[in-house]
């Protein structure tokens, strides 16, 4: 009897730690808040090949929740349950837009960060027969009449850069928010619209091959991708955006589980074959924790909420 008891013992308290090590027992599902076959449903999916190899048993599902600028699918990683298994991709600048123009029903602190993924900076893209070659000329050109400006969507990271391309210049442009990237991408390459702020995952291609023509890089620094494009502080202009694409669990989530998807997002960041499948794909890695993050996106708020405060749309 004292041998059953013993072994009882031994048995509960050891099966918390069995059940942790089940974790994943079915796929997670991870919700993309965007259409299939963009910059961050191809990130997801680089994003699974490598992550199957290095948790073993695991398998995942995509799930495109695209609508409202990414609004649609953060609320839904939002409002999952907190089991580890619906993890969400968000991306800046609209998951913190929608909180400061108060259109969001979720907040930062619905979320358990798990950790950033990539960088895009963003530019400034003109159809190829585009008279317009460089910053200066964008901006003369703005002045001589309002140029019709295609961006993804109120709040993106595309409508933010030309909202505050705007207040520095003095110009106004017609802003034509649209349903994503590829849209955008239609409009500069058919020459129906003037220009677009978009990422430069979205359009390097095009400008190499000529069918459509970069004239500034919003970073600090150039790109190895098209080395021939300026920045815009080399063209005097300080309107600088880049958008990050990283990975988040609604919150309450269990400790252990937490710690299992933190942990894979950095070690698939750190491994050789994903980092050549980024390079082959033209995606940009910044890892960053979950902690350095979440930092991230409360200063990318605050700086937001100043300016929509100033700029309100």
């Amino acid at each position: 009897m004292r041998k059953l008891l013993a072994l009882a013992t031994v048995l509960f308290f050891a099966l918390p730690g069995l059940l942790q090590a089940a974790y994943p027992e079915k796929p997670i599902t991870i919700i993309i808040p965007s259409k299939a076959g963009g910059s961050t449903d191809t990130s997801a999916r680089i994003f699974i090949k490598t992550a199957k190899k290095l948790l073993p048993g695991a398998d995942f599902i995509i799930k495109n929740v695209p609508g409202s600028g990414g609004q649609k699918g953060f609320e839904e990683i939002a409002r999952a349950k907190p089991d580890g298994y619906t993890i969400g991709m968000i991306f800046t600048t609209q998951v913190v837009s929608h909180v400061v123009a108060k259109r969001a029903r979720y907040t930062l602190d619905s979320f358990h960060i798990i950790g950033n993924m990539m960088q895009d900076p963003l530019i400034i893209a003109v159809p190829k027969d585009s008279p317009i070659t460089d910053m200066k000329g964008f901006v003369e050109a703005a002045k001589a009449k309002a140029l019709t400006v295609a961006v993804n969507g109120i709040g993106s990271d595309d409508f933010v850069a030309a909202k505050k391309f705007e207040n520095n210049t003095g110009v106004t442009f017609n802003l034509l928010p649209t349903k994503g990237s590829t849209e955008q991408k239609s409009l500069v390459l058919g020459g129906h619209v003037d220009a677009s702020f978009m990422n430069l995952t979205q359009m390097h291609g095009q400008h190499k091959s000529g069918d459509a023509r970069i004239i500034a890089i919003l970073d600090d620094n150039r790109s190895d991708i098209v080395p021939d494009v300026p920045t815009s502080i080399e063209q005097g202009f300080t309107v600088n955006m880049t958008a990050t694409r990283g990975f988040a669990a609604p919150a309450g989530i269990e400790k252990n589980v937490a710690d299992t998807l933190d942990k894979l997002v950095m070690d698939v960041m750190n491994d050789p074959e994903f980092i050549e499948d980024c390079k082959k794909d033209v995606l940009f890695l910044l890892p960053l924790t979950g902690p350095n993050y979440l930092a991230y996106l409360k200063d990318l708020q605050a700086e937001t909420q100043k300016f929509f405060d100033s700029t309100p749309w």
